[in-house]
């Protein structure tokens, strides 16, 4: 989109069943789990950018030993910098001890990194700095073995503060406040327990302190410590875990919000946030990898079985719909064709607003990621041309030859307009010089509009309207076309996202600006106050009993006549064209994506109870002027 939306992580998982011997003789490398955990965590970069981290845990290492390994990265590239790092480590060990590499028992205890259990992120944050010590994924250590804890998750908690004082609560001090730190430390805290508790009935049972740490290691049931570690958790999650003694977990939030998928056969179990990320790196058949179901863990233990555990009750599962939209790659099967789809849906309304006029029409997209939303509304184009030729032909018997041919020769005229020019930075701060760059970000291709002409071009989404309004619309303006129209595949975002997603403030949302602006129009601002008053009046409420109130002010209005100002407000640069903004209806987005109807950015319907608190937090922010976080 070309509002870009900095946030998505992503998670990558990967258990090696058999030992380093086997991958060494059946694929020419015992380098073989690192090598795939490289390849699923590029194949995800498009989820996270300003940090990427790698972790592992080596099984059934002699004590004094070191087992586990960690590295982060927040460079520019960071996970070509991680593996880089990794990479030159390993060789330097190799060249200093060649012959390491004719005994991978001895290569595994030299070398770092090389293991059997390995975890992988990348980061793009919302909270907090972007410092190394914030890239996941985190660790646990404790000289017991199981309680070293390695975490990293795809996760936005609404309810931190509650999660955070319940820590406290239990005689804890928390070093930061922060989901990510919180979660760690509930987890850490029942595992904890858990082991303590073990331990104790194993020595009334007669084994000794050394038998008593081997059969914690096979006895530890996982499911329960995550059952009672996330008992009270508001938000959408999906989240990986390494413990020291070889077991490992990767669960997902009851509403299903963030995705997981998984593969397991004889040699390997692989989790990643995205299913391409697994076919790609692992060369597998599609109905090969399974979707994690909501509520759910897939718990590896430290000798290999594999299980999916029920951890917490499957809620209404309310799929984020911004994944089918933009943020999972494109080359998933059913992604590609959901984005087509959607292309095709909101073609009608395009055509009603060119009057049909193809033939004076130019259709094209706008960012990449756009593109294939526009092959489905291309689709559609095609069709309506062929039903149209067919009528004409039909209903006039008579034509000539040359008429046929004329008319048989009408196609839609799709062109490339415009191109980010991705050497183009803008690095100046002060407002008017940063503006000036902004404006050509993109180029545009001249020579191809008429002045009869009307330009369409389509976008994943309309977020914030900062970039359409500084620099896309002013550098199609200068086409000179009679009429912009600019598409969203994805209908008006209204709320913050409170899951993951870089969207906490309702004052950045266009779609929220052009109400406040219809409100004024109307004479009916004093709705904000009244709103604001219902709002502080909830605080203090059990999740459950709150409301969300900003409905109140979109009520108001139907959806034309938001797209109507935010094209008024987006349009402020334009001088040679008329502008019009088209948005994906809420029903033909669900027809377009039926297994994932989490829209609560579209509709303020939150999938969880903490929702509702943070988007009445978040009108109370904004009616204050304050710009903090809501959650």
């Amino acid at each position: 989109m070309s509002d870009e939306l900095k946030h998505e992580c992503g998670i990558a998982h990967i258990r090696l069943l058999k030992s380093l011997d086997f991958y060494k003789k059946k694929y020419g490398s015992a380098f073989y789990g690192i090598n795939k955990m490289y390849l699923l965590m590029e194949k995800q970069h498009n989820r996270g950018q300003d940090g990427a981290g790698f972790a592992s845990i080596k099984l059934n290492v002699e004590p004094g030993k070191k087992f586990i390994s960690r590295i982060r990265s927040i460079e520019k590239q960071p996970i070509q910098d991680v593996f880089s790092k990794i990479n030159t480590r390993i060789n330097s060990d190799l060249k200093n001890n060649p012959n390491l590499t004719k005994n991978t028992s001895k290569l595994k205890a030299s070398v770092p990194y090389l293991a059997e259990s390995l975890l992988g992120h990348v980061r793009y944050g919302t909270f907090g700095g972007n410092s190394v010590e914030n890239v996941q994924p985190l660790l646990r250590q404790n000289n017991w073995k199981h309680r070293n804890l390695i975490l990293a998750g795809n996760f936005n908690m609404t309810n931190v503060a509650e999660l955070f004082n319940n820590l406290i609560e239990l005689g804890q001090h928390p070093k930061e406040y922060s989901d990510t730190i919180t979660i760690m430390e509930k987890i850490g805290h029942y595992l904890d327990d858990a082991v303590r508790k073990m331990y104790k009935e194993l020595k009334k049972e007669g084994y000794s302190k050394m038998e008593c740490s081997e059969l914690i290691s096979d006895r530890i049931d996982i499911s329960r410590v995550l059952k009672k570690a996330s008992k009270n958790w508001d938000g959408g999650y999906v989240m990986g875990g390494l413990l020291g003694h070889g077991d490992s977990f990767v669960m997902r939030d009851p509403v299903g919000i963030r995705p997981a998928f998984y593969y397991k056969d004889e040699e390997v179990v692989v989790v990643a946030s995205e299913r391409p990320a697994i076919q790609n790196a692992f060369d597998v058949d599609i109905n090969k990898i399974k979707e994690l179901d909501p509520g759910s863990a897939i718990i590896i233990k430290n000798k290999g079985e594999v299980a999916i555990k029920k951890i917490n009750k499957k809620a209404d599962i309310k799929a984020c719909s911004f994944e089918r939209i933009y943020f999972s790659r494109g080359n998933d099967a059913d992604i590609y064709s959901e984005r087509k789809k959607l292309g095709k849906l909101i073609m009608p309304k395009v055509l009603n607003e060119i009057n049909y006029d193809v033939k004076n029409t130019v259709f094209s997209y706008i960012p990449n990621t756009a593109e294939t939303s526009f092959f489905g509304m291309a689709e559609s184009l095609e069709e309506f041309l062929n039903q149209k030729k067919t009528e004409a032909i039909i209903k006039n018997k008579k034509l000539s030859e040359e008429k046929i041919i004329d008319i048989l020769s009408e196609r839609p005229r799709i062109e490339k307009i415009a191109v980010k020019d991705v050497k183009l930075r803008t690095f100046i701060t002060e407002d008017n010089s940063r503006d000036d760059l902004v404006e050509h970000v993109y180029d545009i291709t001249y020579g191809v509009i008429k002045p009869t002409d009307s330009l369409v071009i389509i976008d994943d989404s309309i977020v914030r309207g900062t970039t359409l309004k500084k620099s896309i619309l002013k550098m199609l303006d200068r086409l000179k076309p009679k009429k912009i129209v600019v598409v969203s595949s994805a209908p008006q975002v209204r709320y913050p996202d409170c899951y993951g997603i870089d969207m906490a403030n309702l004052d950045s949302l266009i779609a929220f600006k052009a109400a406040l602006e219809l409100l004024k129009d109307k004479k009916k601002y004093g709705l904000v106050k009244e709103i604001y008053n219902k709002c502080k009046s909830q605080k203090g409420l059990p999740d459950k009993e709150i409301i969300n109130h900003v409905k109140d002010i979109y009520n108001m209005f139907t959806a034309d006549e938001i797209s109507d100002k935010i094209a008024e407000i987006l349009s402020v640069y334009v001088k040679n064209s008329k502008v019009k903004i088209i948005y994906q209806s809420i029903e033909n987005l669900h027809y377009a994506c039926p297994n994932h109807t989490g829209d609560w950015y579209f509709t303020g319907n939150y999938p969880t109870p903490g929702g509702n608190r943070v988007v009445n937090n978040a009108f109370i922010n904004f009616y204050e002027g304050n710009k903090k976080r809501a959650y």
